[in-house]
């Protein structure tokens, strides 16, 4: 009678965030230190290039909370000169370069922008619910666009890494395609077209989707689900510990090591010398060495021109 009663019971919905898929596909070993075991591993020093992209994030998110007739460029580099951060740089004299030149490719972006085009969305939470999974993640920038046109949303992404972007980085990152249905369920209006706002280069990289490949993307998420919701089960069975809140914070103990190391394997290669837990993997180790931590920034010399397009 007890099972016939857990079997009428609705099933609980994983829940997740593109990046925790992300994190999955990436290495599993690191989606384990990063999501399940507590405490987890110390990480390694901080990064300059996250740094940067963190004040570079903020300084925008505060620029479109300004009234209108603040939001000008100069104020854009006033935020991002007060909420700078120097974490990971090798010295201040390179944080003063790349503070420098991150104000001045924020003004040469925001100059681009209309401030009276309010935006739906700034940083903003959306989410969406299947039969199997919720999925949730916060947002750079939405736009409604398209007022002539019939008006639909546009997912913004801002980019401040050292790698120039092409139209398959658009294309394929489930992380737009899952922010551009839950834009259009929570804000009830057509959302296919995403975009990636390089601003080390000046470029914009965008990509229509079609109502098929943002089911595809969808099916995809909810599949990459379905095996996080089976490892975080066996994590929880091999080490019931760490998933009872009122257990002690431990890591697995060396009887179960090689049942996580199987449900949870590393993926080394070069890769690795950016992971945070490089100095706790032993094949991370041997397939690269450890970055420098201001490695990830862009070419200091590299051109700063706003309006290239990559459709």
């Amino acid at each position: 009678m007890g099972q016939l009663a857990l079997e009428g019971m609705p099933r609980r919905l994983y829940a997740c965030t593109p990046s925790r898929l992300n994190s999955w596909l990436d290495c599993p070993r690191r989606y384990r230190w990063s999501y399940l075991q507590r405490p987890p591993p110390p990480k390694g020093p901080p990064w300059a290039h996250n740094s940067l992209g963190a004040a570079v994030h903020n300084a925008l998110a505060g620029w479109w909370r300004l009234p209108v007739e603040r939001r000008t460029p100069e104020a854009a580099g006033a935020l991002l000169e007060a909420g700078w951060l120097e974490d990971g740089f090798r010295d201040p004299e390179q944080s003063g370069r790349w503070r420098t030149r991150a104000r001045a490719m924020i003004e040469g972006y925001v100059a681009t922008l209309d401030p009276d085009d309010e935006p739906v969305g700034v940083e903003r939470t959306v989410g969406l619910r299947t039969d199997t999974v919720t999925l949730s993640g916060r947002v750079d920038r939405i736009d409604l666009r398209g007022a002539d046109t019939g008006e639909a949303l546009v997912v913004v992404d801002y980019k401040t890494g050292r790698h120039l972007l092409a139209t398959d980085d658009a294309r394929s990152s489930l992380a737009l395609a899952v922010y551009a249905l839950a834009a259009s369920r929570v804000l009830r209006r057509p959302c296919r077209r995403v975009e990636l706002h390089h601003l080390p280069s000046g470029s914009v990289v965008t990509w229509e989707h079609t109502e098929e490949s943002l089911t595809r993307q969808l099916r995809r998420a909810e599949s990459i689900a379905g095996e996080l919701a089976a490892a975080d089960a066996i994590w929880r069975s091999v080490d019931p510990a760490v998933a009872s809140a009122s257990g002690s914070a431990r890591g697995p103990t060396a009887g179960s090591a090689a049942k996580l190391d199987e449900v949870f394997p590393p993926r080394p290669g070069p890769q690795c010398g950016w992971c945070d837990y490089l100095r706790h993997c032993p094949e991370g180790s041997r397939a690269a060495s450890p970055r420098r931590s201001w490695g990830g920034l862009a070419d200091e010399e590299a051109a700063n021109t706003w309006g290239r397009r990559v459709e």
